[in-house]
């Protein structure tokens, strides 16, 4: 399969390469397209009020790549209509470093923004995404977004299981359905993972932002927010806490229905 692959945690992040590779190694075309640096929590935002670069690279990722200094979306479109030979079977995006599972994450994140612009290019778009322990996401970002050993042997399974579920997910996915599927594996994630489909867990997420100090600046703080989810159906943050691999499926078709 001809998959576009992008990502917000920036071109350098070895979570993108782990996937890249996963993906090569199961016989797919990969092209990279993904932003120069971190794009974490940008949703769906577009570089509206400037000009915007793209640029060749060899990463080394046995692929054709390319560095743009925007967000995932700019990534997406720009890839799709001026970058590729020809249009992509299918956009991923990730694999992020941390979870996107719940509403609250889910909405801001520039992870599932990616895999959503290639849903209103008319493809199945796809997010990946690598559940951490908050004192390992935090040492994991201070690190460049380097996993330690443990970690990497982690991120190599949920590679594989990526490459191996993304593709079929994606064939599966009707053409211009604006369906997205959100992935999200647990941590530790083993070769014996199972998935189960779920439900974006409903997470309250006030409060993000320290007081006003001397300087006027806000500064952002990192939280998991308040689940007020019901016992059931299975959500995604319940099934991650079991060790399943996620699977909800965002139908925005669906938006607004009567």
């Amino acid at each position: 399969m001809r998959l576009l692959v992008t990502n917000d945690d920036g071109i350098g992040c070895v979570f993108l390469h782990e996937l890249v590779r996963a993906l090569i190694a199961a016989d797919h075309q990969v092209f990279v397209v993904a932003p120069k640096i971190e794009q974490s929590w940008t949703g769906a935002s577009k570089s509206r009020h400037r000009p915007v670069r793209s640029e060749s690279a060899d990463l080394g990722l046995r692929c054709p790549t390319w560095i743009v200094d925007g967000t995932p979306s700019d990534c997406v479109n720009i890839g799709i209509d001026h970058l590729l030979p020809e249009p992509p079977e299918a956009v991923l995006s990730g694999i992020n470093v941390g979870l996107n599972a719940s509403l609250g994450f889910i909405l801001g994140s520039g992870t599932v923004a990616g895999a959503c612009e290639g849903s209103l290019h008319g493809l199945p778009g796809i997010a990946l995404s690598q559940a951490l322990d908050v004192s390992v996401y935090e040492r994991v970002k201070d690190a460049g977004c380097q996993p330690d050993a443990e970690l990497l042997e982690i991120l190599r399974s949920s590679a594989r299981h990526a490459a191996r579920l993304a593709p079929t997910l994606a064939a599966e996915t009707p053409a211009r359905s604006f369906i997205v599927h959100n992935l999200n594996f647990p941590y530790p994630c083993t070769d014996k993972a199972q998935v189960r489909r779920t439900i974006p867990a409903r997470v309250m997420l006030p409060g993000l932002f320290s007081p006003q100090p001397q300087d006027g600046a806000h500064q952002l703080v990192f939280k998991l927010g308040e689940d007020t989810s019901p016992e059931s159906p299975l959500t995604d943050r319940a099934a991650l806490e079991a060790g399943y691999i996620s699977h909800t499926v965002l139908d925005f078709s669906k938006l607004g229905s009567i």
